[in-house]
């Protein structure tokens, strides 16, 4: 009786144990690595934070608002995500630039280029004071690229294109833009 109960143990166990067989896959394992759209988010908000800036339309507190205790321990947390007053001078002096940017756009004389700058399409209607405006205008949203970028780790060149996207979106009908041809994979002047 012994024999037969370390038999059937043995068999138990034996025909119990789960086999296991390793073996590589057949095809590559792929990793879909998604940092960085966190980084993208934050360039975005302070795209839109300055855009707000140049366009007019940027939410200022509500005056006389009372504070809560809170306020005296948070308001130092915020202090970090203000803008630098390098980049709030820059987004300043966009706005005041800004109707007569427009004006050139429209008329085809200036455009904006894939880096979120402007650029001269009308080499002869471009004279002195309208290419003045160009490098003033450039000159500013450089220092906001430069900030933003190292403010969130990433390079000037991402920045630009996310910018320049922006821009392109945001232009007035009949501004030149230099945008990516679907079929030829090239950039190409068009109107909007």
């Amino acid at each position: 009786m012994k024999k037969i109960f370390i038999v059937l143990i043995v068999l138990v166990a034996f025909f119990g144990c789960a086999r296991v067989r390793v073996e590589a896959p057949k095809d590559p394992i792929k990793l879909d690595i998604s940092m960085r759209l966190d980084i993208y988010q934050h360039v975005a908000k302070d795209i839109d934070a300055i855009e707000g800036i140049v366009s007019g339309n940027e939410k200022k507190p509500a005056v006389g608002k009372q504070g809560t205790w809170l306020d005296v321990f948070v308001k130092d947390v915020y202090a970090q995500e203000s803008l630098s007053p390098e980049v709030e001078k820059a987004a300043y002096n966009r706005k005041d630039r800004k109707p007569g940017l427009v004006s050139l756009e429209e008329k085809g004389i200036v455009g904006e280029n894939k880096f979120g700058l402007v650029e001269a399409r009308d080499s002869e209607r471009a004279d002195a004071s309208v290419n003045s405006l160009i490098n003033a205008e450039n000159g500013d949203r450089m220092v906001i690229y430069k900030a933003i970028a190292e403010k969130n780790g990433i390079s000037v060149e991402d920045v630009q294109k996310i910018y320049a996207k922006k821009l392109q979106d945001n232009a007035s009908s009949g501004t030149p833009i230099e945008a990516i041809n679907e079929s030829t994979g090239q950039y190409e002047w068009k109107v909007k």
